[in-house]
C-alpha cells in the first residue's frame, strides 16, 4: 500500500508518499481500506518531532479516518460496511489496522469523506466536555481556539445539549465562522477573555473551559473561571510549565483536568466511541451536529495539507482522500 512517511523531524517538507507493506491485523483488530484520512494538531507535532506515537502504534501519522471494512477479522462489522475509526497512528495510508471497538458505522446524514472529520474531534469533545467535566444544560463553556476542527464541534455539542458556548479566536473570518454556529466569539488579539467572559455571564465567570493553550492561559483561565469551574486542558500550544494560584483555585472551588486521546488503552477509547455512537450521531443524523471541513487535500499533497494547516488560516478541519 501507500503511506504517507516522516523522514525526520521537521517542516511539511519530510512527509513523503511512499510504498510500504500492508498492515496486518492482530486479534481483535479489523482492516479498513481508507477512504479519507483527517489532519489534527498532534500529526503535525509529531512530524516536528515533539509527540512520538505511543508504543506499538504505527509510525505514520494520522489519527482518525473513514472508509470500508475489508477484513473484518472476527469482528461484527462485514466487509464493505462503511466506518470511521480512531486510531493511534497510521491513518494516512491506503489502508489500517484498527481495534474493532474504535471502529463506528459511519452516521447517517454525511458523505463518507465528510465522516473523517468526525471521530478524533467528536470523542474529543464529548470525552471531556461531557465525560470529565461534566458540562450541564444551562451552562456556560468558554473554548479556545473556537474556529477549529475542536472549536467547532465544541460548539455544536455545547448548543445541542443545552449549554451556552463562548469562544475566542484570531480572525475576523474565524470569528464570523464560530459565530454563525451559535457561540459569542471574541478576538483574542484585541480583547481581554477574562473581562469578557465575565461581562456575558454577568460576572459569574465559565462553569467550563476546554483549553488548547495550555501554560500561556492558565492564570487567566482560573480568572475567567465561575465557583465550582472545571477547566480541562487539552492542548500545549502555548506551553507545558505555569504556576499556579492555588488561592484563586480554592477560592473558587474549582478544578484543572489534564487529558490526552491518543496515548489511551484501547478499552477506554473503545467505552468513549461508544459513548459518541450513542450521544452525537443521533445528532449528525438529524443535522444538529455536522462536521466542517475547510479544505480536502489527495494523500499525495500531504505535505501542501500541512503548509495550509502552519500557516494558521485554516476553519474547521483538513482532509487527505485516498
Amino acid at each position: 500500500m501507500k503511506a504517507v512517511v516522516i523522514r525526520g523531524p521537521g517542516g511539511p517538507e519530510m512527509l513523503e508518499l511512499r510504498d510500504v507493506p500492508d498492515p496486518a491485523p492482530k486479534p481483535g483488530e479489523v482492516l479498513i481500506d481508507v477512504v479519507a484520512a483527517g489532519l489534527n494538531r498532534a500529526d503535525v507535532q509529531q512530524r516536528r518531532g515533539v509527540y512520538p506515537p505511543p508504543l506499538g502504534a504505527s509510525e505514520y501519522p494520522g489519527l482518525e479516518v473513514s472508509g470500508r471494512i475489508s477484513d473484518p477479522n472476527g469482528s461484527a462489522l462485514a466487509a464493505g460496511t462503511e466506518v470511521v475509526a480512531l486510531l493511534s497512528g497510521g491513518g494516512y495510508a491506503e489502508k489500517v489496522a484498527v481495534p474493532a471497538g474504535q471502529v463506528l458505522r459511519a452516521p447517517d446524514g454525511v458523505g463518507l469523506v465528510e465522516a473523517a472529520a468526525l471521530p478524533e474531534t467528536a470523542a474529543t469533545v464529548y470525552s471531556n466536555l461531557f465525560m470529565t467535566a461534566g458540562l450541564q444544560r444551562g451552562e456556560t463553556v468558554l473554548v479556545h481556539g473556537g474556529a477549529g476542527g475542536i472549536g467547532t464541534m465544541a460548539i455544536q455539542l455545547a448548543r445541542a445539549f443545552g449549554a451556552v458556548p463562548l469562544v475566542t479566536a484570531g480572525s475576523p473570518d474565524k470569528l464570523r465562522l464560530a459565530a454563525s454556529l451559535g457561540a459569542a466569539a471574541m478576538n483574542y488579539r484585541e480583547q481581554d477573555f477574562v473581562e469578557e467572559v465575565r461581562a456575558a455571564t454577568g460576572g459569574t465567570g465559565a462553569d467550563v473551559i476546554l483549553d488548547v493553550v495550555g501554560a500561556k492561559y492558565l492564570d487567566r483561565n482560573i480568572q475567567a473561571l465561575a465557583v465550582g469551574g472545571r477547566l480541562v486542558v487539552i492542548g500545549l500550544q502555548g506551553g507545558a510549565t505555569a504556576e499556579v494560584n492555588l488561592g484563586a483555585l480554592m477560592t473558587k472551588r474549582a478544578s484543572i483536568a489534564g487529558s490526552t486521546l491518543r496515548a489511551r488503552p484501547p478499552k477506554q477509547k473503545a467505552e468513549i466511541m461508544a459513548a459518541v455512537e450513542r450521544e452525537v450521531w443521533p445528532l449528525v443524523a438529524a443535522g444538529r451536529v455536522r462536521p466542517l471541513v475547510g479544505r480536502t487535500f489527495p494523500l499525495a499533497g500531504a505535505a501542501a495539507a500541512h503548509e495550509y494547516f502552519d500557516s494558521g488560516e485554516h476553519t474547521g478541519k483538513i482532509l487527505l482522500t485516498v
